[in-house]
């Protein structure tokens, strides 16, 4: 029977030598055809050399006092005992590879593989001097298709007999680095393959060009490298013939110095995403509409892993796109749901989406500072994918989110310090930047960190229920402490609202529990300062059915989402609506809380403001004065409430028409409030700008102009050239202008300010809506007649997309694009728009609000301006014995009406009673607006003309 060794290494250490020698009493001597003498104790066998003179061969080994044993392939077998026996066995002589050769295998290519603008970038390999660049570097978070790229560059080079050797290797770790090298070595040039490193030195030495040798065209491929130090010592020589392409995920400049150029692959463009979902459908035989495939391409953040792995889900669970997206919007299901099972995974692929991240997060934890990437990772899967702020990431509540959960060191690891810097958790983000999780990009810090909606997903997959709601709290926490309380950065501001609104759908019901989150307030806040008063009415209606849901009808946050949602509705042009919301409100407040509750009375507050936008003036101001006693006993002469009630007072008085005694009003507030509060608080400021339009509007433009530009020194100074209230200011002083009878200087300062608000806020937002409505009137007052329609029409048009055909500022866009057609000469057509107008203001506003009566009054003046001057006088007859009811005797309105039916009854041919009423109109405009007012001026000059006609 043959007895066979173990083997082990030589002590001498010679590679090329096993060999096992033992101790017996007999030693006979064993020969070896070709290799020399072996010797062999106790049956053992040792062999050196080969046994055969070529490869496949056998020769016999003649073995004394035992028989005769053959030797195949440098195998030996022997018969009987042996005493002692030694065998050298040497490998066979190797013969190198011939070109062209490949040394390992490339990845199949995927199926319905996608050209991409990176491939053509890999192939032009001209650095931007034009000179060529012989190693690149693909780098990109995992699941963007790298290795399928490089797979693509690799096997064109091969198809196109553009390389003589090609090796790929799979560069995961150092010691696979090393062996595909060595498998190079042994291949291309025969080395040893017993001594790997060795055997890979040769190789790399072999690729650098030497001049007594072939030139060899070759291609290194190291795909998937994981630690820029594995390569150390590794990186291909440059030479002209040959070529070096690496991919990684990491993106540190180890990797790109010395020549090498960085191609960072990104995702799939939206059509390379649709073309690519389509044809895997259809290589099932499947057809999916081309919206619902756009939209679940976009869902899946066009990731190509992600498409190709929910393709085959798809195709595997029977479901439609359709199907699919309500599954993967269900943020309770986890990702791994909705993924194939791990041994049912599409183009060899090896790994889940959701498990594609997991090794780099390892890694970006063992990075300095060591223990914080993971939790900071865990803290931004909380927020917006598409860019959350620097300053959120490092506020107060993110740092100490940061010391609560630093990953553990190991064991023996360092003492981790109890404090995080702000500068630690930028470093964090540089190296969750390096490992391709997130993009970091500190040039843009209102975007600094962007993170792919996949990744968040899974990392909030690894979360228990608890984590999870603690995360939520802290990531509101972060926002929070991260917004500014007056939001001079626009774009800060807007980022901050999408963070806000991103955090409340992965939240779930986390924010709500005790209480409502503040964040929320401040993010409705913000959007309809912003302009955008439709969308916060919108929004806080979605965060008060949440709020009935998850806490009661009667909590207090409850009850403060539904104020908040009744403001916006009055913000976005629905005032009746609006006062019919607090009206309800109040009713379930004064049950709730009490008569004397601040929440109580500030909804009083808003009741009035509300009923008084409505049209009801003199009810809203009956109404604050009763509130303001009770303010004052409850809270107070200097509670901020009660100062606020009495700027809402003189606004009311403002809109009533007694523009002198508001002006009043307001003076007196401004004093009290620059003692209780401070010259640069919000509210001094806002009476600052009402007490400024009330002087406009009892006659002094000049001197509201003054207080204007005082007024916006101080306002850039406080709150930024940008801020809204910065340019709402501006949009004033120009106003001013125009009334002092400064038309140009008006139409210019409103161009300049217009662009200003379409850089800074939005070709939509309302403010830059009603710029464009007074440039328009500014343009014609200034003889434009033509350009001003043009320019109306233009704004209608874009007023009823935005803000719908209803809204208050739509229909005064209406209003005076049909006085403008009037005076460019369609009184006729002017007329027919009017009517139809004066219709939609009744229904929507009713016949007594300002509006409606003023677009009466413009009705009558079309009318005669189209030849029907009876008809205009009997309309002004009519409109003023409302306005008498309505607004009093010596309201404006009022007053201007007397004005426009002595007007047309003098122009009717009654001059004698059109000079008398005239007279009478004058002494009750001295009484009231004073001697110097325009409007005085102005009946003095139609005084004097009806008398010269009389």
């Amino acid at each position: 029977m043959a007895r066979w060794p173990n083997r082990h290494p030589d002590p001498d250490g010679d590679p090329n030598t096993d060999s096992e020698i033992a101790d017996a009493k007999c030693e006979p001597s064993v020969t070896a055809a070709d290799t020399g003498t072996a010797t062999a104790r106790d049956g053992a066998t040792a062999v050196t050399g080969y046994t055969g003179p070529d490869p496949g061969t056998t020769s016999p080994v003649h073995v004394s006092l035992t028989g005769d044993a053959t030797a195949s392939e440098g195998g030996l077998a022997n018969t009987g005992y042996i005493g002692r026996f030694t065998l050298i066995q040497q490998a066979a002589p190797r013969t190198p590879a011939t070109w062209p050769h490949q040394v390992g295998v490339l990845p199949p290519r995927a199926q319905s593989f996608q050209h991409r603008a990176e491939a053509d970038q890999l192939r032009a390999a001209v650095d931007s001097g034009g000179t060529a660049v012989l190693t690149q570097v693909l780098t990109g978070t995992g699941g963007v298709g790298k290795t399928q790229l490089a797979a693509d560059y690799a096997r064109t080079a091969w198809d196109n007999g553009e390389v003589d050797v090609l090796v790929w290797i799979s560069a995961s770790s150092r010691s696979a680095i090393t062996a595909g090298y060595a498998q190079a070595g042994v291949e291309v040039l025969a080395a040893d393959p017993s001594d790997p490193e060795q055997a890979a030195r040769a190789f790399l030495a072999w690729l650098e060009p030497k001049a007594e040798q072939k030139p060899c065209r070759w291609l290194v491929v190291l795909d998937d490298v994981a630690d820029p130090a594995d390569m150390r010592g590794w990186w291909p020589p440059t030479g002209r013939h040959g070529r070096a392409l690496v991919t990684t995920r990491r993106r540190e400049a180890a990797l790109t110095g010395a020549g090498r150029r960085r191609v960072t692959v990104g995702l799939f463009t939206p059509q390379e995403a649709a073309a690519y979902f389509t044809a895997v459908l259809a290589a099932y035989d499947r057809r999916e509409p081309a919206g619902q495939i756009n939209r679940l391409a976009a869902d899946l953040g066009y990731l190509p892993l992600a498409l190709a792995q929910a393709a085959a889900h798809i195709i595997d669970a029977d479901l439609t796109c359709a199907s699919y997206r309500e599954l993967l919007a269900d943020r309770i299901r986890k990702l791994a749901d909705l993924l194939p099972e791990a041994g049912a995974l599409p183009d060899d692929q090896t790994a889940t989406v959701d498990a594609t991240w997991s090794l780099s997060i390892e890694r970006a934890d063992q990075l300095r500072p060591a223990g914080l990437a993971r939790p900071m990772l865990h803290l931004a899967s909380f927020l917006d994918p598409n860019g959350i702020p620097a300053t959120v990431l490092a506020s107060e509540p993110a740092l100490a989110h940061l010391i609560a959960h630093r990953t553990p060191p190991g064991t023996g690891g360092a003492h981790q310090p109890a404090q995080v810097s702000v500068e630690e958790a930028v470093l964090v983000l540089r190296a969750l930047h390096r490992l391709s999780l997130i993009d970091h990009t500190p040039d843009t810090p209102h975007q600094a960190v962007r993170v792919h909606q996949l990744v968040q997903r899974a990392t909030r997959d690894t979360l228990t229920p608890d984590q999870h709601d603690r995360l939520a709290l802290t990531a509101a926490d972060a926002l929070t402490a991260a917004w500014p309380d007056i939001e001079r950065d626009t774009g800060l501001a807007q980022t901050l609202r999408a963070n806000a609104f991103s955090l409340a759908r992965t939240a779930r019901d986390a924010l709500y529990q005790p209480a409502c989150h503040v964040m929320f307030f401040r993010a409705g806040k913000s959007l309809g300062e912003s302009g955008q008063t439709a969308a916060a009415a919108a929004a806080t209606e979605k965060l008060l059915a949440d709020l009935v849901r998850v806490l009661s009808p009667d909590h207090p946050d409850t009850l403060a989402t539904r104020g908040n949602h009744a403001h916006w509705q009055a913000e976005a042009g629905d005032a009746v609506g609006a006062a019919a919301a607090y009206e309800e409100l109040l009713a379930d407040r004064l049950r709730v809380l009490g008569p004397d509750h601040p929440d109580t009375l500030s909804t009083r507050s808003n009741l009035a403001a509300s009923r008084g936008e409505a049209g009801d003036a003199v009810g809203a101001a009956a109404a604050y004065e009763e509130l303001l006693a009770d303010l004052v006993r409850v809270l107070g002469r200097d509670h901020p409430n009660t100062l606020a009630a009495r700027g809402n007072l003189a606004s009311c008085r403002r809109r009533a028409g007694d523009a002198v005694g508001a002006a009043a009003a307001y003076e007196e507030l401004l004093a009290d409030q620059l003692r209780v509060l401070d010259p640069d608080h919000p509210d001094t400021l806002l009476t600052r700008h009402n007490l400024a339009a009330s002087r406009g509007e009892a006659g002094d433009a000049v001197g509201a102009a003054a207080a204007y530009e005082e007024l916006l020194a101080d306002l850039v100074r406080v709150l930024g050239r940008d801020h809204p209230n910065t340019l709402a200011a501006r949009g004033n002083l120009a106003s001013c202008r125009r009334r002092a009878g400064d038309a140009v200087g008006a139409a210019a300062a409103y161009e300049e300010l217009l662009a200003d608000q379409l850089r800074v806020l939005d070709p939509d937002h309302p403010d830059t809506l009603l710029t464009r409505h007074n440039l328009a009137a500014s343009r014609s007052e200034a003889g434009d007649a033509v350009g001003a329609v043009a320019a109306t029409e233009e704004l209608l048009a874009d007023q009823l997309r935005v803000l719908g055909r209803d809204h208050p500022n739509t229909l005064a866009t209406r209003s005076n694009l049909d006085a403008l057609r009037g005076e460019a000469g369609d009184a006729v057509g002017a007329v027919a728009a009017t009517e139809e107008l004066l219709a939609d203001l009744v229904r929507v506003l009713g016949p007594d609000h300002l509006n409606t009566q003023t677009v009466r009054g413009n009705l009558a003046h079309l009318r005669g301006e189209a030849g029907d001057v009876v008809g205009a006088a009997a309309a002004y007859e009519e409109l003023l014995a409302d306005r008498m009811r309505v607004l009093g005797p010596d309201h404006p309105d009022t007053l201007a009406t007397r004005h426009e039916l002595a007007y047309w009854r003098g122009e009717a041919g009654d001059v004698v009673g059109a000079a008398a009423t005239t007279e009478e109109l004058l002494a009750d405009r001295m009484r009231v607006l004073g001697p110097d007012h325009p409007d005085t001026l102005a009946t003095r000059h139609e005084l004097a003309y009806w008398r010269g006609e009389a």
